[in-house]
């Protein structure tokens, strides 16, 4: 990896605006953004029907088999080698574990979400970020982009922050969201999506001129 390749991981609250974050930053880095599109490499690299692979993103996971495997530095997903019994959601995400330590070899980019920080916690190259955001106003983020009441933006918001949080906390083994986690925990309320984009890129810049 060259010295002047930056990785830039979000975490974000539901409704925070941190997905627009991750896209506004990678424009103006002129890098690439990583979000769904994570979904689409681990499904070609663990030999997984994408729609599957869909189906299980930043889900809270079953059972404690993934335990027994994080000792290895490279894995297998199919049915012929040892992790064949692994259950399918641990497959699927040490499918997009690997997809994100080989995206973060290739050059500088944007990755929201899916442990992203914690996959690339050994890489000096890192800045982890978090956004969050005011209730009310991530509740009218979720009602807009779903055009859904307000009630039921709530309840989507709830929901969905259990998963992420439940899955981050599994599988990175530590508290998701945490501001001791992560280089930057950014209030878009406060700052802004473009704020936001000011202050990782000021970030940036201080950490690795």
């Amino acid at each position: 990896m060259r010295k002047e390749d930056v990785i830039i991981t979000i975490g974000r609250q539901t409704g925070s605006g941190g997905r627009e974050v991750g896209k506004r930053l990678a424009e103006k880095l002129g890098v690439k953004c990583y979000d769904r599109e994570l979904l689409e490499l681990a499904a070609k690299e663990g030999g997984f029907d994408q729609k599957i692979v869909e189906k299980h993103d930043e889900k809270p996971t079953t059972s404690f088999l993934y335990s027994l495997y994080m000792g290895s530095a490279s894995y297998g997903y199919g049915g012929a080698s040892p992790l064949g019994d692994m259950p399918l959601d641990h497959r699927i995400f040490l499918a997009q574990f690997d997809s994100i330590r080989k995206i973060a070899g290739e050059g500088s980019c944007v990755i929201v979400g899916r442990c992203a920080d914690y996959a690339l916690e050994e890489n000096s190259n890192v800045i982890s970020v978090f956004i969050l955001g005011d209730e009310e106003d991530r509740i009218s983020r979720m009602a807009e982009r779903l055009s859904v009441s307000r009630e039921k933006a709530r309840e989507e918001m709830i929901k969905t922050d259990k998963k992420r949080s439940s899955y981050y906390n599994y599988y990175a083994n530590r508290k998701w969201g945490s501001a001791g986690n992560y280089d930057l925990c950014l209030n878009s309320s406060v700052f802004g999506i473009d704020g936001c984009v000011d202050v990782i890129m000021k970030a940036a810049e201080t950490q690795f001129s």
